[in-house]
């Protein structure tokens, strides 16, 4: 049918609902009780128990159409833990403008340094793991693991940088607003080795995916990385 057809049937069907098909007519009945059952439930059901808890009421349906029309109905479940935010940005005018324009490519080694932080969840909590990329290669230069968000875990991962690169003045350090960057203790750092700043609102979107590439290719680094942190053996540390 084409886009006209379909169109003015719709219209059709809004001035008579009774020339909906016998699955539109059935959807819209299922909304209806769905958006029931789920507010029985405390309003914190997923799919999955919705579904069961629809086969107890007695209503013959499937898992797959109680999701899509969950989703219509712009409900969904009430998930557990907290959300983890890394980037507590800074005032525009409190930091160093952006020198890179997310153009994230160097031309030689130690043109362009690129750094920020994640987290991984482990048995025992969060591990934050804060990392330099060395832009050229898209290779991690420093890396730090670290059970809290403090300066200190970010500048140890910029000092492993530099001892192990050694790298001429004038090198771009590129990274968000964030408060661990814009500190005093690491802003100083920059400066003592005359590193030129440039900082982004956000960063993780662009860089996250180059050090979870580099992180994957090196596995033992990354385990080593959050073990050292924890003080305990791989199998115990890390979730399946």
């Amino acid at each position: 049918m084409s886009r006209e057809g379909t169109f003015y049937e719709r219209l059709a069907v809004e001035r008579d609902p009774d020339r909906a098909s016998d699955r539109a007519k059935r959807d819209t009945s299922l909304r209806k009780e769905i958006a029931d059952i789920w507010a029985k439930n405390r309003s914190v059901s997923g799919a999955r128990k919705l579904w069961h808890a629809m086969n107890r009421e007695k209503f013959d349906v499937a898992r797959c159409t109680v999701e899509p029309l969950m989703r219509q109905l712009g409900i969904q479940d009430v998930r557990r833990g907290k959300k983890i935010k890394t980037t507590h940005g800074q005032p525009v005018d409190q930091c160093p403008i952006d020198k890179v324009n997310r153009q994230f490519r160097a031309s030689m080694p130690n043109e362009l340094w690129v750094s920020d932080f994640t987290f991984v969840s482990t048995w025992r909590g969060f591990v934050y793991v804060a990392f330099v990329i060395d832009t050229f290669a898209n290779r991690i230069v420093g890396g730090k693991a670290s059970t809290a968000q403090d300066t200190q875990f970010v500048l140890d991962a910029l000092e492993q940088a530099i001892h192990a690169r050694r790298p001429a003045e004038k090198l771009i350090h590129h990274s968000d607003r964030g408060s661990q960057y814009v500190s005093i203790k690491y802003t100083e750092r920059l400066v003592e080795v005359c590193f030129t700043m440039s900082k982004l609102l956000f960063l993780s979107s662009a860089i996250l995916p180059i050090a979870r590439t580099q992180f994957a290719r090196r596995p033992k680094y990354s385990i080593f990385l959050i073990c050292a942190c924890m003080a305990q053996s791989p199998a115990s540390v890390l979730t399946e």
